[in-house]
């Protein structure tokens, strides 16, 4: 019996599709790593380092924007090739750029631009790719995909602690080089996996004026506004917050911290993959949203250290499907996945991610330091999500007891 071809089969498409995800988390989790060698051998200031991160996600956020209006027209094969080739070249220029122009700053900037475009891209395209394909368990499939990110994170953080160890800190050019290879084939492996939306190119176009005006999609940008906040808030300053709260090197806090919230935060996306069919996804993100909020209260008001580290991971675990379970609740409230919907709602989520941290460090810096204080204050975003959700339970409830008297 004769296997499909690539070019036929979606199982190859999903794999793809978890690629991307991979590449999102090398794109969002490299360069951070190697701030202190950047102050260290080419002087680059607090403030400089600070502005890296910010501007990755905020050409993130304008790639966002732009992809509601331009994807549709230019071709979502184009787009999600382009995406992993803009990747690999930013991760590659990081390697090499920072060395051959006169300022080394000027070379980290253009790489992260590069990346960052990518890393948008992929962000908004890869949702919708997954959630087109012809399969049974949508909610499932699209929980897994975003479990790579969890998955990619813990490798890069992992990954590169070791060859930095093995090789040593000043080879870290080559680490650039081997992870952009990631981002390079997965391009190619795009290029020839079928996409759904190519058999669909005559689906009615909607209008960002239009989807604006629907409440349900209101509520549901609100969802991923608070889904990414909850998220970032603890995951950029969960490595701070280990070495503060345990007293531990700045390599034990990237494992305590960083790598223990992307470690649940993965396995509660693929445990949702695994029992989707079993529990319905708006009462789980109900319920994942008040652990978040109880997850936070026990990180910021309990006097033991060892407490607050179990808080961050229970805030790990319970974020872990808001942001996918938001994607799969907005595309089972449209006929047909649209890429103009997920990229309004990426760009809600790009929000959050920027807001919430911010928030954060305002609050803690006014507070003395005390981080806290600051993740106190980012309680809010669970439980904003709280209600946010509740609507949208009601709703759904009604159409199905609607159903059943039919």
């Amino acid at each position: 019996m004769m296997k499909t071809s690539i070019r036929k089969n979606y199982k190859h498409t999903l794999v793809a599709g978890y690629i991307g995800s991979i590449t999102q988390a090398i794109v969002n989790n490299f360069a951070p790593l190697l701030f202190v060698t950047f102050q260290r051998d080419w002087n680059i200031t607090l403030n400089q380092l600070a502005f890296i991160s910010t501007y990755n996600f905020l050409i993130q956020l304008t790639v966002d924007f732009l992809s509601a209006k331009y994807v549709d027209k230019i071709g979502v094969r184009h787009c999600i090739v382009f995406a992993h080739v803009s990747a690999a070249a930013g991760l590659a220029g990081l390697g090499i750029l920072p060395f051959i122009l006169g300022n080394p700053y000027y070379g980290i900037i253009i790489s992260i631009t590069l990346y960052a475009i990518g890393g948008g891209l992929i962000e908004v395209l890869a949702s919708p790719i997954i959630e087109a394909c012809p399969t049974v368990n949508k909610e499932a499939n699209m929980s897994f995909l975003h479990s790579f990110y969890c998955w990619g994170q813990v490798a890069v953080v992992l990954g590169s602690t070791l060859f930095f160890y093995v090789f040593g800190i000043e080879n870290w050019r080559i680490a650039s080089f081997i992870w952009a290879v990631i981002p390079a084939l997965n391009g190619v492996y795009f290029s020839l996996v079928p996409i759904a939306f190519e058999k669909n190119e005559n689906r009615p176009k909607e209008k960002i004026t239009d989807i604006l005006k629907n409440k349900t999609f209101l509520i549901l940008a609100v969802m991923m506004i608070c889904s990414g906040a909850s998220e970032i808030s603890i995951s950029q300053w969960a490595s701070a917050f280990a070495e503060e709260s345990l007293g531990i090197t700045k390599a034990a806090g990237d494992i305590a911290g960083p790598c223990l919230f992307a470690l649940l935060m993965g396995i509660s996306r693929l445990s949702y993959s695994k029992f989707s069919e079993k529990i319905p996804l708006e009462k789980y993100i109900f319920f994942c949203s008040v652990m978040c909020f109880g997850g936070y209260l026990l990180v910021s008001l309990s006097p033991v250290p060892f407490l607050s580290l179990l808080g961050c991971g229970v805030c790990g675990f319970a974020v872990g499907i808001m942001w996918p379970g938001t994607c799969s609740l907005a595309a089972k409230n449209q006929k047909t996945p649209s890429t103009v919907i997920f990229a309004l709602l990426a760009l809600a989520g790009d929000c959050g991610c920027s807001s919430g941290p911010l928030l954060v460090g305002t609050v803690s810096e006014k507070f003395g330091g005390n981080l806290k204080s600051g993740l106190l204050a980012g309680s809010v975003f669970p439980f904003i999500m709280i209600f946010a959700v509740v609507p949208l339970v009601k709703k759904i409830k009604a159409i199905q007891d609607k159903t059943n008297l039919q």
